[in-house]
């Protein structure tokens, strides 16, 4: 190999060389902090950046994403002396790449060690009830002290969340205990509740069930009583026909002396059955008698013509009790007023109308006389 070409093969490789040193790529979100002799002297954004070769270099390349660091669990003493276990995790990002170089050898662990210092001095005021409800209370005060002491180094903090909180496992079982009784209690307040709702639906529907029963007797009462009434009403209504028919009957038969006489007899043997009847007299002068006794009946009015009002024995009894009330009251009347015609001892034979001569017939739609 001649000399010239091992000269162009060391000018070929320097150029390479000399290139490389002068050509930087910096990625996308990230910076490159240029230092010439030792001292910063540019940064680079992304994307290609010329530098002199041999004279500026680059020392650092800062990421400026976002980034997420996790820490673990730390030793925290709660305002009432009892040890806790919190782990944090940390969202951050640079925004001063040259800040985040020379003003912070290393902020990673630096912001680890600010966020212990500030959580136990937040935690360190709290019980543990309330820093176990008061996450993001802690969350925010631990934001903001963060946030102030690292922007001197271009960094910000953007959130901070506590990953857990574990207390002591006898204090975890004590909470549990706690837990589990304040359950009880609730469970036992809740049955309570329920009991006494119940009891109250079922004195209510005692209630209402006595109210409706005594409602219910008192319509039945109502109706028994109605019935009882249209009964009497019929009743009456029945005697009253089977009165007026017997007197159309003793009517229409224009009964004389020997038949009451007949009837009279007929009468005596009822009259014996009777329990108290032990002893009873009969008139020597028997014949004597029934004449004074049809004598006196004798004395009854009779009218030939039949009785005053007539009864249709094919009729079926009306419903409409309005109508047979009225006719009941007039029928009683008028058998009451010839009952005490009949009681009258001043009524003579001599101002009754005789039988051999009956009376007149009456008038066409006119009620006879008696």
């Amino acid at each position: 190999m001649s000399a010239a070409l091992i000269v162009l093969i060391l000018l070929a490789v320097l150029a390479i060389v000399v290139v490389s040193m002068t050509v930087k790529i910096v990625p996308q979100a990230r910076s490159g902090i240029v230092e010439r002799f030792g001292k910063y002297r540019t940064t680079l954004s992304a994307g290609l950046n010329i530098v002199v070769p041999f004279i500026d270099k680059v020392r650092y390349v800062i990421d400026l994403r976002e980034q997420v660091v996790s820490f673990p669990p730390q030793p925290v003493i709660t305002e009432d002396n009892l040890v806790v276990s919190i782990d944090t995790v940390i969202y951050f990002q640079v925004t001063d790449p040259v800040a985040a170089t020379y003003e912070i050898a290393n902020y990673i662990q630096a912001i680890e060690q600010l966020t212990m210092t500030t959580l136990r001095n937040i935690t360190g005021g709290m019980t543990l009830e309330h820093a176990l409800t008061s996450r993001d209370q802690i969350n925010s005060g631990l934001r903001g002290e963060l946030d102030s002491a690292t922007g001197k180094w271009g960094i910000r903090v953007n959130r901070v969340e506590l990953k857990g909180i574990d207390p002591p496992p006898s204090i975890i079982d004590a909470m549990e205990q706690q837990m589990r009784a304040e359950r009880n209690k609730r469970a036992a307040i809740l049955t309570a509740e329920g009991e006494r709702q119940s009891a109250i639906l079922t004195a209510e529907g005692d209630k209402q069930s006595a109210i409706l029963t005594a409602e219910g007797q008192r319509q039945a009462q109502i109706l028994t009583a109605q019935a009882d009434r249209q009964a009497q009403i019929l009743r009456s209504q029945g005697e009253a026909q089977a009165i007026q028919t017997v007197f159309q009957a003793i009517h229409d038969g224009n009964p004389d002396q020997k038949l009451l006489s007949y009837q009279y007899l007929q009468m005596l043997p009822k009259i014996a059955e009777g329990d108290n009847a032990t002893t009873w007299i009969i008139p020597a002068e028997l014949t004597k008698a029934l004449g004074t006794l049809g004598g006196t009946i004798g004395s009854i009015p009779v009218d030939g013509g039949g009785s005053k009002t007539r009864v249709d024995y094919d009729a079926s009894i009306e419903d409409d009790v309005a109508a047979d009330t009225a006719a009941t009251n007039e029928a009683v009347q008028e058998a009451l007023d010839a009952a005490k015609a009949a009681e009258n001892p001043a009524t003579t034979a001599a101002d009754l109308p005789s039988q051999e001569e009956p009376p007149p017939p009456p008038p066409a739609g006119g009620t006879p006389q008696a």
